[in-house]
């Protein structure tokens, strides 16, 4: 089956160009959107449905703002609209769907460009991104598949230039300490660990012709829980999609 997260940078302007013609023809079975940007009164369900997809999604309070979704062909066992915790659900960053044999979390990390301001939102969501995720895998399931745009690049090798951008929110070393530490916890990178030394991107600044040039952030993951590992056989950065400022990611595995 194919995994896909992918950040959409708003719903309504991937559909103004094309995407639901390229969900049709790439076909995967379950798709995790982040930044979909809209409020639950402007969503259309049925343009999902009729590619045969349940959908799912769970937006902010700030409309135009946030949010995320699932598109899935099988009907989940349960839906977790809300983690209960203020800091992720205000924004409608994650949202959950279970499955027999596992569980597919879909978040999305707030950026903290903005040192000031928005920094020190990013390390107390993060902080508290991992107490959930550790109450998910003690209360609910151990098989975890958790997608999304994390806005942290991991390892230097994600980021085209790691010297010029170090001091930068997504390469900083507590953002990369804190990844590492959830994937102590018993996860696995998969994009990196079924293609070790080969530096792809998946976003780019709009500025500077950043894309034509690869000049690019790995921000965007599919975390998978160790006992999947022998379920895993492909992952690919689809940089030929240019719907969003960010890529399309795509886990292919057995489950």
């Amino acid at each position: 089956m194919k995994i896909v997260t992918f950040n959409i940078n708003g719903i309504r302007s991937v559909i103004k160009k094309g995407i639901l013609s390229w969900i049709k023809k790439y076909n995967p079975e379950v798709l995790c959107f982040q930044e979909t940007r809209i409020s639950y009164d402007k969503i259309n369900k049925k343009l999902f449905q009729n590619l045969g997809y349940y959908n799912y999604w769970n937006c902010g309070k700030k409309k135009g703002y946030s949010g995320v979704c699932i598109l899935t062909k099988t009907i989940p066992n349960q839906i977790i609209y809300k983690t209960n915790i203020e800091i992720i659900d205000q924004e409608g960053r994650c949202i959950v769907v279970l499955f027999d044999k596992y569980a597919i979390i879909n978040i999305y990390i707030p950026s903290g460009s903005d040192i000031k301001k928005r920094l020190k939102f990013k390390l107390l969501f993060m902080k508290k991104l991992k107490k959930y995720i550790i109450f998910f895998l003690k209360n609910i399931s151990k098989n975890i598949i958790i997608c999304g745009d994390y806005n942290i690049c991991h390892k230097n090798i994600d980021i085209h230039n790691y010297k010029i951008n170090k001091n930068n929110s997504g390469c900083l070393d507590i953002e990369k300490k804190w990844l590492d530490n959830i994937i102590k916890l018993g996860f696995i990178d998969t994009f990196r660990h079924l293609n070790k030394t080969s530096q792809e991107f998946t976003w780019w600044s709009y500025k500077y012709k950043s894309k034509i040039k690869n000049k690019g952030w790995r921000i965007d993951y599919h975390l998978i829980s160790d006992k999947l590992k022998s379920c895993m056989y492909k992952s690919t950065i689809l940089n030929n999609i240019n719907y969003s400022d960010h890529a399309p990611v795509v886990l292919q595995i057995k489950i």
